[in-house]
């Protein structure tokens, strides 16, 4: 669990790749492969689940949240492939925001799926400001 006095909000700024947003997302994505793997849980009580179950809940909300237009709104945040979501978690891990066991790694994010795959070959949709 975080440290109370851990400003995440300058964390993510301060890094600059990906915006609040797209954290929040990750968040929502984390507690659903917590729930998926774990049940229902209490937040913060240390349920490790893998990259992969991460990224693959991250596909389902997406999927859920946003259709056809999931990898415009994840291309919008910089998001290109599962890899980004790891840089995101190893940034929350690195920040000592967030955990992990000695096994894992930034890499157990890297090509769990083509986005392209995964959300179904949707047609590319330009979001405007």
């Amino acid at each position: 669990m975080a440290d109370p006095q851990i400003d995440l909000e300058a964390i993510i700024r301060d890094d600059g790749r990906y915006p609040i947003d797209a954290f929040k997302f990750l968040h929502d994505g984390l507690d659903r492969a917590v729930r998926r793997r774990h049940g229902q849980t209490t937040p913060g009580k240390g349920h490790h689940v893998t990259g992969e179950e991460i990224c693959l809940a991250l596909r389902d909300l997406a999927i859920k949240r946003w259709g056809l237009l999931a990898p415009t709104v994840l291309t919008k945040w910089n998001i290109h492939a599962t890899i980004d979501f790891g840089e995101m978690v190893y940034l929350m891990i690195d920040r000592g925001v967030w955990n992990k066991t000695p096994e894992d790694s930034v890499e157990d994010f890297r090509d769990i799926y083509d986005f392209h795959t995964a959300f179904g070959g949707a047609a590319d949709f330009e979001l405007k400001e």
